[in-house]
Order: structure tokens, then sequence, then C-alpha cells
């Protein structure tokens, strides 16, 4: 009966996607050639894809490179060739992984970078930078090579210049409109590249600055807007980049009623609500750019 079983379950279910490896290897690296240190905070993970069946449904492990060697290798690959950039090092990664195990047909690595300042224009002391965590993904598949870069936790707000108005309404509906708020969100966001032969440090910056420029000069009606017009002049500015996706919370701050005790409150003290919150996300992409669902899989929050 039990042979059976295990048969007619073998018959009928199969392996789907899958991939493996080690999350979250954090590695500093301290260039020391020359007096005035630089220093560059990833956290990597590595994934690998490709013939794993056996491993799955034998418990044969000759394909499955252990995913201590995967950690051991994040490590070597940071002494051995230094980090220029967080995805120049996992595209180190992946070209290796997948030259050196004729089963690894691709996989998926994945950093966060953390920023040091020096503190008064120091050699060798610094302050940890907490404007916003950098983040880049690599995928691989074959020959191919998909670059997605970007940043999270970046704090913004705008005292005024917003507002939020000729929304539909029903008997559910207490929100009263304005047309002078706070607008703030904590920025996600990240871009697809068309191309590997990129300077991703400077574009990086670019691409930063142009949101943080794009935020401040216009009048926003929702954080929508705010978002298409910042994707929109990412595009624009950077022909590399086929989409930028963000996902942003609305960090709501209310005018909190003072009325209680008197006091006057013109849009100057309020409370600002942690949740619940609205969740605005949105995809700008390049025209007729061909999309590329797989190399977004597996990274949430995003639409």
């Amino acid at each position: 009966m039990t042979d059976v079983t295990t048969r007619a379950a073998t018959d009928t279910v199969v392996l789907g996607k899958n991939q493996y490896g080690k999350a979250e290897n954090h590695v500093v690296r301290v260039n020391r050639d020359t007096d005035r240190h630089e220093i560059r905070d990833l956290v990597v993970t590595s994934q690998l894809r490709g013939d794993l069946e056996a491993v799955h449904t034998e418990g044969d492990n000759a394909h499955c490179v252990p995913t201590d060697t995967q950690k051991n290798t994040v490590f070597a690959f940071a002494q051995k060739y230094g980090i220029d950039s967080p995805e120049a090092l996992l595209l180190q990664l992946a070209d290796h992984f997948t030259g050196e195990f004729q089963w690894i047909t691709g996989g998926r690595w994945a950093a966060q970078e953390h920023a040091w300042n020096r503190i008064d224009d120091h050699d060798h002391c610094f302050v940890q930078n907490k404007d916003e965590v950098r983040t880049a993904v690599v995928v691989a598949q074959g020959g191919s090579r998909t670059v997605i870069s970007g940043f999270k936790d970046l704090t913004v707000l705008k005292s005024t210049e917003s507002g939020f108005t000729g929304y539909p309404k029903d008997r559910y509906t207490t929100l009263v409109e304005t047309e002078d708020r706070i607008m703030s969100t904590d920025v996600a966001t990240r871009w697809r590249y068309n191309t590997t032969d990129v300077d991703f440090d400077a574009v990086y910056e670019d691409v930063k600055k142009i949101i943080l420029s794009k935020f401040t000069d216009h009048y926003s009606r929702a954080l929508q807007e705010t978002l298409y017009l910042m994707g929109r002049a990412v595009i624009e500015a950077h022909p590399e980049i086929d989409e930028i996706k963000f996902s942003c919370p609305n960090k709501h701050h209310f005018v909190y009623n003072l009325d209680f005790c008197g006091l006057d409150n013109d849009k100057e003290t309020h409370w600002a609500a942690d949740r619940p919150y609205g969740l605005i996300e949105a995809t700008i992409q390049r025209k007729d750019a061909p999309d590329n669902e797989h190399a977004w899989m597996g990274i949430n929050g995003f639409c």
C-alpha cells in the first residue's frame, strides 16, 4: 500500500521553479591603497539556478554547490577584485558560478550597501550614512545578464505645495479635501538597465539627484503624480535605463485639532500617523522597451 501511494504521488507531482544559496553575507572592504581609506559595506545574497532536480527529488547532492562555498566566494571576490560597485561585484559572481559549474545555468545575486561618510574629512574615521540603503540585483540566465539597481528608506517631505482634491466620495468617505498639506514618503525605487556597460556609481548618484530634484519642483496633486514625474525624468535622462519602479508609503501628517484647549493651529502642529498608510506603487517605462518580468521575480514590494 505504501509503495503504490508513493509512486502515484511521484507521477502527479513535479518540481517547479527553485533556487538556493547563502543569504546576507555582510562584507566590509577597506581599500588601503593609500593613507586615505575607502569603505564599501555590502550585504550580499547569492542564489543559484540550474539542473538541481536530483538534489530535491532524490537527495543527490552532486550538483549542490554548498551555500558555504557561495559565502566564501563572496568574501574571496571582495578581496581579489575589490568592490568598484555593488553591481560590478554581483556581475563577477554571476560569471563565476555559471562558468565554474556547468549545471548552474543562472541565478540571482543581490546586495544592499550601507554608505559611510568621513568625519571632518578624516582619512580613516567614518560615520554611517543613514540617508538611504543602496540596492542591486543581478539576474543571470545562460549568457544574459540583467542589472537592477535602486535604493530604499530615503525619507523626503515637502511642507507645502501639495494637495489632494477632486477624488470620488461615497458614504464611507470622511477625508476632507485640501489644497495645502504635508506630503512625505520613504522612497523605495529600483531601475532596470538595458546594458551592463555602465558606470554604476555615477548613474546611481545621478538618478538619486534627479529623483530628489523632481520631488521639489512642482505642486503635487497626488503622490502618484510625483512618482510619475520622477520616473519620467530618470528615463528621459538615462537611455541605458528601460524602466523604473517605485513603492512608496504615503506618510500621513494630519493637522492636530487643538480646539479642546483653545489653541489655533494653522497647519503648524501635526500628528504623524505611522499606520495605516497609503501605499503607492508605479512602474514608468521607456516606450516600446521589452519587458523582462523574469528579472523582477523575487523582488517583493514592486508592481
